[in-house]
């Protein structure tokens, strides 16, 4: 058994040896390329953005009590100084009363002190009262004039109370869902009873690069050539807003951490489509008027954060059979670029190629500096439009071939 095994192992080596033996060097890779040629392109910068409410308010009590009436529908637009909420008012309807009352009370008493302090004056002239008498006299109409004040603070004091058992809508916006119902109990400064937000215009915040600051600001104070369309947004559908928006507030610091700023930008919402807290992306046009550098995003490769593209170049490589011997070939060779802003299916480059560079665009995933390449016949612009086309040849050709073939079988 064990010779056996010796005898089949010494087989397989051998096989192994012979087939690496016969297999052929790796030839030229198939690419692709296309001409690079400087454009002039349409485009948004876009950032990430949140809609928020210009103005924003949580309801809260002011007196405490229960909830006896909540006059509004729940997510609807309200008006400035619409009732929205009603706290039992008995308690404070009844110390209104109180307070008024007390405030007769210290009138009449300002009153009776007024005739007495007018009748020991009068008196005081003829010496007919003795002068501790007349003192006593003011400062009781002293204490009776304070006591009335006190009172009308009082009745001030009830009023207001009696004021805040209602609550109204500080200005017109959207309410939200009541965090309270009929019959709860409410606490002055720890129960919230819902949240009003101004809904139209809608702001939407976004964050730019302290190095856009400058192009922004100038944006901001309409100094540089404006356009019907400079700020739109996409909402969450990925549909485009129907309304354009204009920029209105730069932060006042840049954000030492991250090196950004928020910007916010106002859009008119009459349908009430915004809603705040809604993620959408502000699309910024771009005003770039000179022409840029485009190529297919698929030619670019991401390598540690840095991106590269492949250009071509004609030169002279040595065989491999003998290194004294060379022939003309093409290679392919690695360049780090600079990107711009993504339009699909292409990108623009800042830096690192210029134009007329011829860069590859499909095999890249099997080269490296140096590898020679093997150029299709149809260049990379024209691929797209053409393939259907060569696709229709192909096969005629292919089937001629076949054809030709049974027929030398069949003589």
């Amino acid at each position: 058994m064990k010779k056996v095994n010796l005898k089949f192992l010494i087989i397989s080596l051998l096989f192994a040896s012979c087939s690496t033996k016969k297999q052929a060097p790796p030839g030229p890779v198939p690419i692709n390329l296309f001409t690079v040629k400087s454009q002039q392109v349409l485009y948004y910068d876009e950032y990430p953005a949140n809609t928020v409410a210009l103005s924003q308010v949580d309801l809260r009590p002011e007196v405490q009590g229960y909830i006896t009436d909540i006059a509004f529908k729940e997510g609807s637009h309200v008006t400035k100084g619409q009732k929205l909420y009603e706290i039992d008012q008995r308690l404070y309807k009844d110390a209104l009363d109180q307070a008024k009352a007390n405030l007769k009370v210290a009138q009449g008493n300002q009153e009776q002190a007024q005739q007495d302090a007018d009748r020991y004056k009068y008196l005081d002239t003829y010496d007919a009262v003795a002068k501790q008498v007349l003192d006593h006299a003011v400062i009781a109409l002293k204490n009776a004039k304070n006591m009335t004040a006190a009172a009308e603070e009082a009745v001030k004091t009830a009023e207001t109370n009696l004021t805040y058992s209602v609550i109204n809508a500080p200005f017109s916006g959207t309410i939200g869902i009541s965090q309270v119902r009929l019959g709860n109990m409410v606490t002055v400064g720890t129960t919230i009873l819902n949240t009003i937000s101004t809904d139209d215009p809608m702001g939407v915040d976004f964050l730019i690069s302290e190095k856009q600051l400058v192009h922004f600001e100038m944006l901001k104070k309409g100094t540089q050539d404006m356009i019907d369309s400079l700020f739109t947004i996409r909402l969450p559908n990925d549909s485009i807003y129907n309304h354009q928006g204009k920029l209105t507030v730069i932060d006042r610091a840049v954000d030492p951490q991250t090196g950004t700023i928020r910007l916010r930008c106002e859009f008119p919402n009459p349908n009430l489509i915004l809603r705040p807290g809604m993620s959408c992306v502000t699309r910024v046009h771009n005003l770039e008027t000179t022409p840029q550098l485009m190529a297919p995003s698929r030619a670019i490769v991401e390598l540690m954060g840095e991106y590269f593209v492949f250009v071509t170049k004609d030169t002279l490589v040595r065989e491999k059979e003998d290194s004294t011997k060379t022939h003309p070939a093409t290679i392919a060779i690695q360049r780090k670029v600079v990107l711009g802003q993504v339009i699909a299916p292409n990108t623009i480059i800042k830096s690192g190629i210029k134009e007329g560079d011829k860069i590859v665009v499909d095999g890249v995933q099997s080269l490296h500096t140096g590898s020679e390449v093997k150029i299709n016949a149809k260049p990379a612009s024209t691929m797209q439009g053409e393939n259907g086309q060569k696709g229709r040849a192909d096969s005629v050709q292919n089937k001629e071939a076949k054809s030709e073939e049974h027929k030398k079988t069949n003589d």
